[in-house]
């Protein structure tokens, strides 16, 4: 099993206006002291799996900005800003380019569709990018042309009905191995790949992320942690419920990357561990 190796991670801290961020369905909002704690911790445990996190700064104008990863994508020595499929989240790609440029010097915008980076799995072999309610064809065209370069093919494939993002349903564990959902895998976009499938129950464990040599997982799925362990890989929980209430999960709070240019010398902007 090979690692997934980053030196970095970026983030950035919630404003107090995620209690009123974008979410598919009815349930309480997230408290917003609680959020941060749980961000915080969820800081630590990248910390701990060995990378240097950055906070990129709240922008509270954007509600949803906490989940970074919707709005970028960084693979290789290429970063991305994407076009999030919400209109009010457009916002945060713009602020995305002015980020990301310190790390990756140029930065790459999509000129055309929508693509929501919570719809990207990118894995040893490919792109997958998963159509939905947030991220369209022509948006999946549009990345396949810009991630050209990088020589990794980008194949479209479905989200499942009512799932919010293709992520939601599936993780990446190691070059050959992904761990999703019953009713995704058996879609049979994984065909390629060792499929370890959610304990029945415990589907929402899914959006879990392999951080180098440790993978966390949300609170609260205690049978996902067990198979983990039993296929060998060491896992760390982490408390993320005040981001699942506003349809986050621990891969869009992150964006987890080498960056060319803080590799070259060891030092970056913002640095907060």
């Amino acid at each position: 099993m090979s690692p997934i190796r980053f030196t970095h991670a970026l983030v950035r801290t919630p404003g107090p206006s995620i209690v009123h961020g974008l979410r598919a369905g009815d349930g309480p909002d997230p408290d917003f002291d609680q959020f941060l704690t749980e961000h915080s911790g969820y800081q630590q445990a990248l910390v701990d799996a060995g990378v240097q996190v950055v906070d990129l700064g709240a922008l509270n104008q954007f509600p949803d900005a906490v989940f970074v990863e919707d709005a970028a994508l960084c693979v290789g020595e290429l970063a991305v800003a994407l076009r999030p499929g919400a209109p009010s989240r457009a916002g945060e790609a713009d602020a995305m380019v002015d980020d990301l440029r310190p790390w990756f010097g140029e930065v790459v915008r999509l000129n055309a569709g929508h693509v929501d980076g919570g719809d990207v799995l990118v894995t040893g072999k490919e792109v997958l990018v998963g159509c939905s309610a947030r991220t369209n064809p022509a948006g999946v065209a549009a990345l396949a042309e810009a991630l050209a370069p990088q020589g990794l093919p980008v194949r479209l494939v479905d989200t499942p009905a009512g799932v919010l993002h293709f992520k939601t349903a599936c993780a990446v564990l190691d070059d050959t191995t992904v761990f999703a959902t019953r009713r995704l895998a058996d879609s049979g976009c994984f065909d390629r790949y060792r499929v370890l499938l959610a304990p029945d129950g415990e589907e929402a464990a899914a959006n879990l992320i392999r951080v180098n040599d440790t993978v966390l997982v949300r609170s609260g799925f205690p049978h996902t942690c067990d198979e983990l362990r039993a296929a060998g890989y060491a896992v760390v929980v982490v408390d993320a419920d005040h981001a699942a209430r506003v349809d986050g999960g621990l891969s869009c709070m992150s964006l987890r990357c080498t960056p060319p240019i803080a590799a070259g010398n060891g030092t970056g902007p913002g640095y907060t561990a």
